[in-house]
């Protein structure tokens, strides 16, 4: 008596499909989510550094107004 291993391809399939559909799904919920533009450095790399530093630049700025203020 042999072993017979049945392969359910149309399950398989679904089910990597299925895992695609759930990763974009993540990654579009969590862009609208933010509101930001980018997210992340894999959505513009040299948007993100310049973002980054306009960030840095007004944190800088507030901070430097604060102490003003306390002055």
């Amino acid at each position: 008596m042999g072993f017979r291993i049945n392969t359910n391809i149309g399950a398989l399939n679904a089910h990597a499909n299925s895992v695609v559909n759930a990763r974009e799904l993540d990654k579009s919920l969590s862009r609208l989510s933010s509101g930001l533009r980018i997210n992340s450095a894999a959505d513009d790399a040299s948007g993100m550094a310049i973002a980054d530093s306009l960030r840095s630049q007004a944190a800088t700025l507030g901070q430097a107004i604060n102490n003003g203020n306390d002055a």
